[in-house]
């Protein structure tokens, strides 16, 4: 009994602090494209464009690609090499977004608003567009697949450049930095996020599946997707506007078409004459006498209700059941003496 009591009191006190969380939280503020945030952007931009010219000019940067790639990291270190194809699917699009969006989907069930389920849809929108448009565009061969060595393998049909599970990483786990309630919660997120993101792409280096330069390349993709999310905020919250007024509509014109059901009737109180006394209810009423009387209309009488004969109050009879004889005389008294009658 204690347990249950005591397992009672803890359920209570954390659906007491759940309850205690508003709906809308008005402390949470919707980033904005400050001068500090435009600086970052341009200067991520930059970085960017600086690595696809070098890997397009054949620069020094080819040339670390070719000589990490012929170090095989996967021969160096082959003990880590179990761990860090688990650790890769931190950067995969499908899991990564499933966990991530399950996560937001909690917070805007319990805040009131689909503000985090749209970020996470307009991120990787915006990734998909911007990574893949540039996978094809330029066309780089990966490690595995390369033709001749020191050239950077642009324009042969290839789909590597920019790594995507970086880029997916920096966008996935970077939008909950951006999404935290608090500044402090965002530097931490945000210093997480890099170092998995960073990790993931140097993994995919260590497998051989990609160059240096893609996970470079990468990373700033991912973030210049979170630098310019401030850009689509007005289109977010009038597309969480143009759900919610769907919704109503909705609601309303099933209200419309559901049958209305019928208001429940609530008797009238009626109002009961009060019953006669039980002597004036016996007595009938007596008509007056008239010199002319009429026939006599009959007199309908309540009937009295029917009782049982096991619920009548029992009759016990007085004296004996047997019917007086009179030549019988009572006990205790004597007789008469007889006149004799003889011949």
């Amino acid at each position: 009994m204690r347990t249950e009591r005591n397992l009672t009191r803890s359920l209570d006190r954390v659906f007491a602090r759940l309850d205690r969380e508003p709906e809308r939280p008005a402390h949470i503020d919707v980033p904005r494209m400050s001068r500090h945030r435009v600086v970052l952007f341009t200067a991520t931009l930059a970085f960017y464009l600086a690595i696809i010219w070098a890997v397009v000019i054949t620069s020094w940067l080819v040339r670390l690609d070719w000589q990490v790639m012929f170090f095989r990291p996967y021969q160096q270190w082959p003990q880590i090499h179990a761990f860090l194809d688990y650790y890769v699917v931190l950067g995969q699009r499908g899991p990564t977004a499933v966990m991530v969006a399950a996560w937001l989907g909690w917070r805007s069930w319990r805040q009131h608003t689909l503000r985090p389920l749209l970020t996470l849809a307009t991120s990787l929108l915006l990734l998909n567009i911007t990574v893949g448009a540039a996978k094809l565009g330029m066309g780089r061969l990966g490690p595995h697949y390369a033709t001749v060595i020191g050239s950077n393998e642009m324009g042969l049909g290839g789909d590597i450049f920019p790594s995507g599970h970086t880029a997916n990483a920096v966008v996935t786990w970077g939008i909950l930095a951006y999404l935290a309630s608090t500044p402090r919660a965002r530097r931490w997120l945000s210093a997480l996020s890099a170092i998995t993101s960073l990790g993931v792409g140097l993994t995919t280096v260590y497998l051989g599946t990609h160059w240096l330069s893609d996970v470079l390349l990468g990373w700033a993709a991912g973030l210049l997707i979170l630098l310019a999310l401030p850009w689509f905020e007005p289109l977010i919250a009038r597309t969480e506007t143009a759900l919610f007024d769907l919704r109503d509509r909705l609601r309303a014109r099933r209200g419309r078409t559901a049958p209305v059901p019928a208001a429940p009737v609530t008797p009238s109180p009626v109002l009961l004459k009060p019953l006669p006394a039980p002597a004036e209810r016996s007595a009938p009423a007596r008509e007056p006498v008239s010199s002319a009387r009429g026939p006599r209309a009959p007199i309908h009488r309540t009937p009295s209700p029917h009782t049982v004969r096991s619920e009548r109050t029992p009759v016990t009879p007085v004296g004996s059941r047997r019917p007086p004889h009179a030549d019988r005389l009572p006990r205790g008294t004597s007789q008469p003496a007889r006149p004799v009658t003889g011949g």
